[in-house]
């Protein structure tokens, strides 16, 4: 049996205010003077000084805000690059993404892009990347996605929703600094930490399950409880854990894999445009038949912090987008895989998926 040789975030900074330091990291990675580091930035920190006034810039360093109101695309990234290439002579030195996932899988989509010819959705799937991607920053503001630390930039494409999965795609430096979450928006922070739950929910009860998974899978789950279910937290203490629940459950799945919840919202986020992390959630609600006693706590952390999800947005859905879901959920073969087994086509049907996308 050959063993996935997995690759890790080179480098990692943990700590309150470490973003001050991004300025010493970069420097000696600086290509030339006319090679520029391009900052991708949440456009929430738009005028906000707090943040954007501590971004390092030189030379003809740039800053790119970006909407993280709709999942990535294809499209997205080919348009930044081809924008990158034609506003500067000289390759960038390297891309550094600030914000939360959306932004988080742009900029690792962004530095593959760079180095490899074609189109993005070209290397949606598997291990399709050739060349190694430019330098690149991963800077959460946000904890839960995990996208700090995976192999994968999700990315919506014009025919599936698919990764582009490979070892050239995990940040060469991830700069963690709880403080740069303080001012998500409850909502916002629960349906993202509940990604970070529900990693760990389907990688722990997944066939693909092994102690490497296990070990990070099972600390990040009782973080998870401790901050979503526990009073005696400070906001501080709270801000610390999750961010360090989002690594160890971003770690779970690196050696194993996700389930139903993500391969259905997948299909939500295709047609829809639903969110990813409210996707989980909307997903999770109705799979107690697969996960029940984690959708029970989901529950009860959604009652927790009076969390209302979106209802009935399949209710007018006709058969053929109903279709259109199940296909890109069930291309995802190696999420059922884990999470039903070899013979997971026995167990999970058409008509099945249809009856749990029309209680949404």
């Amino acid at each position: 049996m050959a063993y996935k040789n997995y690759p890790m975030v080179s480098r990692v900074i943990f700590g309150r205010g470490s973003f001050n330091q991004l300025g010493d990291i970069l420097e000696p990675m600086r290509l030339n003077e006319k090679a520029p580091f391009i900052f991708l930035v949440d456009d929430v920190f738009k005028g906000n000084s707090w943040l954007t006034s501590r971004i390092p810039l030189a030379y003809k360093d740039e800053i790119i805000y970006i909407s993280a109101d709709e999942e990535p695309k294809t499209s997205q990234v080919d348009e930044l690059v081809e924008q990158l290439i034609l506003s500067h002579n000289d390759r960038p030195s390297g891309i550094i993404g600030i914000g939360g996932g959306t932004i988080l899988d742009l900029a690792k989509a962004v530095a593959i892009m760079l180095t490899n010819e074609g189109l993005a959705k070209d290397y949606q799937g598997w291990d399709l990347v050739k060349f190694p991607a430019i330098y690149h920053v991963g800077i959460p503001t946000i904890s839960g996605t995990g996208s700090e630390v995976s192999r994968t930039t999700v990315l919506t494409g014009p025919e599936k929703k698919l990764g582009i999965n490979s070892d050239f795609t995990p940040f060469d430096q991830v700069i963690l600094d709880p403080e740069l979450t303080k001012d998500v928006p409850t909502n916002q922070w629960f349906y993202t930490g509940m990604d970070c739950f529900i990693h760990c929910v389907e990688s722990l009860n997944g066939t693909y399950l092994n102690a490497f998974s296990k070990t990070y899978g099972e600390k990040a789950y009782e973080l998870c409880k401790e901050i979503f279910l526990e009073n005696n937290l400070s906001e501080k203490e709270s801000q610390d854990k999750l961010m360090m629940a989002s690594w160890h459950g971003g770690m779970s799945i690196a050696y194993s894999q996700v389930g139903v919840a993500h391969a259905m919202s997948y299909g939500l986020s295709y047609l829809l445009g639903t969110k990813h992390g409210i996707g989980n959630c909307i997903v999770f609600d109705h799979l107690s038949e697969f996960y029940p006693e984690d959708v029970k706590l989901f529950k009860d952390m959604k009652a927790k912090h009076k969390i209302d999800l979106p209802q009935n947005i399949c209710r007018d859905l006709d058969d053929n987008e109903f279709n259109i879901m199940i296909d890109i959920a069930l291309s995802l073969e190696p999420l059922w895989e884990n999470a039903l087994g070899k013979q997971w086509k026995q167990k999970i049907s058409r008509e099945k998926l249809i009856s749990l996308y029309k209680k949404m």
